[in-house]
């Protein structure tokens, strides 16, 4: 692959990174392990918390500082992700609140598929390992039914949602974006990412915070998966499946009734569009399919 495709190539993974970011379902790490650059991304965090690396920079070595944090990949993966986060964040506020049935199946489906997946890539997977799935299923069950309580708008509070989201969002399997809802501040962050109104204070104290977070996360997620990688896999993957009582598209029949009413704005019996959701439930699986056959074809 020349210079330019390779580029191309890692910005696009940043763009389905950052797209998973802005679903509360699939997380940027699910896409960054599907694409095949998790390792790579994990290390490239983990050099900000070297002192080689800062030695480097201090020292007045910038290439060696950008030769440290493998500063080209990082670049066009965080312009792919930047790029999808401002792209897509108000079409998913939009299909959230008007078309709640169709979303939810699609992100249903992207879950689904994202699980099948991620097993499937586990090596040397044994009965024994039943176990770390059934407690991260426990985990999902728990934390996916704790309700979103009222939280404050205080910059602060931004702050230390931008870390602990960051912190889940490179973990292949949990979505920073819904523990942004657990928290009770996704639509609230979504809405400051509206491209043509733009929330610089928020946007900027959540940017602080992630990077905050990360810098603080990434050697020891580093750390984990480097001894205990199965184990922490096969967790995920149970707390995915625990995750998918919330993702189910008729969970909140509620905001199922409100969407009908503003999108017809008369009151009707409800209609529960299941052709809809059979469809985008496989159009989700369809894509992270097709995503997964891509990244094996670029590793190959």
């Amino acid at each position: 692959m020349n210079r330019t495709g390779k580029y191309a190539s890692l910005f696009m993974k940043g763009f389905g990174m950052g797209a998973g970011s802005v679903t509360p379902c699939v997380s940027a790490g699910t896409i960054a392990l599907l694409t095949g650059i998790y390792p790579q991304f994990i290390d490239s965090l983990d050099a900000f918390s070297r002192k080689k690396t800062w030695k480097e920079l201090f020292s007045g070595n910038f290439r060696g500082f950008w030769n440290e944090i493998n500063g080209t990949f990082l670049l066009f993966i965080t312009l792919g992700f930047i790029t999808s986060v401002l792209a897509l964040a108000k079409i998913v506020v939009w299909g959230l609140s008007h078309w709640p049935v169709p979303t939810w199946s699609f992100f249903f489906g992207l879950i689904v598929a994202s699980t099948i997946l991620l097993l499937s890539g586990i090596k040397g997977k044994e009965w024994k390992d039943i176990i770390f799935v059934i407690a991260g299923i426990g985990l999902g069950v728990g934390i996916f039914y704790l309700n979103p309580q009222e939280s404050s708008d205080s910059l602060f509070y931004i702050f230390i949602c931008g870390a602990v989201s960051v912190c889940t969002m490179v973990l292949p399997g949990i979505a920073g974006s819904f523990v942004l809802q657990i928290m009770g501040k996704y639509e609230y962050v979504m809405k400051a990412l509206d491209f043509q109104h733009l929330n610089w204070p928020v946007i900027l104290t959540f940017a602080f915070g992630c990077v905050c977070g990360i810098l603080a996360f990434s050697k020891f997620l580093k750390w984990l998966m480097s001894r205990w990688e199965k184990a922490t896999l096969m967790t995920l993957v149970g707390f995915i499946i625990g995750s998918l009582v919330r993702i189910w598209p008729y969970s909140d029949m509620k905001a199922i009734a409100d969407a009908q009413l503003l999108r017809t704005g008369v009151e009707s019996a409800l209609n529960l569009q299941i052709p809809l959701a059979v469809l985008w439930c496989i159009v989700g699986a369809a894509m992270v399919a097709v995503i997964h056959l891509l990244a094996d074809r670029l590793r190959k």
